[in-house]
């Protein structure tokens, strides 16, 4: 992908996610009903039909208000999540990349038996155990997608580390909190914000599947794995109840996944041509001479 295409990919999807931010935050002003208000004279109202621009669910619920409002659930979930996994990983990962030895292999190993257990199992085993609810699933996703930034932040300190900038700054005495604030934080900030993105998108297929499954946002709060769960029984006669947080869900994961490629994209873009702008190491001592003996 180009540079040109990167930027307007970013632009597109940043643009769908502001739009669903907006949604989440303005839903009791934009949601034309209360999503939990039934009306069982309007049941498996069809999309267009009087108010209800997507139709209504099988208690006259208004779908439209239900997947603004669920909006609200997925992006917390990704939020809280992302950031439990991210503390965690940088703390973990700054450790053991920069203590190594027994330290380093105690942490990968406790970060790779995580790792070992499918995604969805080791959510559902965390929030068995945890109980019910939309905060247990914000915990359990944190747990799992901590090694995922653990590996990540440990790789990265590993080969900055031993940079020669990194190595003078130690050299002089630079306390360890202040080198990972100069040097550390700033050249892997890109690859985390791509990896947030990624575990974002996760966060959310992963909450609606454990509300599918019945262990993550309880009835009647609205989620759109929830909506999909209720749908199940009533797709041959009402399909839009399906459709549209089916849409939701694919539209948002797809929109953090491009978010993440666009950024990953111009990163890379932006380190190439800077790379090629230097000069190579033998001219640049050579006009360095040159300014000296001028």
């Amino acid at each position: 992908m180009n540079r040109r295409a990167s930027w307007i990919v970013l632009i597109v999807s940043l643009s769908y996610i502001g739009l669903l931010v907006f949604s989440a935050l303005a839903a009791p002003v934009i949601a034309p009903f209360d999503p939990t208000e039934q009306d069982l004279d309007s049941r498996f109202l069809a999309p267009g039909a009087g108010r209800h621009l997507l139709g209504t669910d099988g208690f006259g619920r208004d779908v439209l208000s239900r997947i603004v409002y669920g909006s609200r659930s997925a992006l917390l979930v990704g939020l809280v999540s992302v950031s439990i996994a991210l503390v965690a990983g940088l703390v973990f990962g700054l450790v053991a990349g920069l203590a190594g030895g027994i330290v380093d292999q105690a942490i990968m190993l406790m970060m790779d038996a995580l790792l070992s257990f499918p995604t969805v199992l080791l959510a559902i085993t965390v929030v068995t155990v945890l109980g019910y609810g939309l905060p247990q699933v914000m915990v359990a996703m944190g747990v799992i997608f901590a090694p995922v930034f653990a590996r990540l932040v440990r790789a990265e300190t590993l080969s900055i580390k031993t940079e020669g900038y990194v190595e003078s700054s130690r050299a002089l005495g630079t306390p360890p909190a202040k080198m990972i604030y100069l040097h550390l934080f700033p050249n892997m900030a890109g690859r985390i914000v791509v990896q947030c993105a990624v575990v974002f998108a996760l966060s959310v297929v992963i909450e609606s599947s454990l509300s599918y499954l019945g262990l993550g946002t309880q009835p009647p709060d609205p989620s759109w794995g929830l909506m999909l769960k209720d749908a199940r029984n009533y797709l041959l006669h009402s399909a839009h109840l399906a459709v549209f947080p089916g849409l939701a869900i694919a539209l948002t994961v797809l929109s953090f996944n491009m978010l993440g490629d666009a950024v990953s994209d111009l990163l890379w873009s932006a380190t190439r041509s800077t790379r090629l702008r230097r000069p190579p190491l033998r001219r640049r001592r050579r006009e360095l001479h040159r300014a000296g003996a001028g």
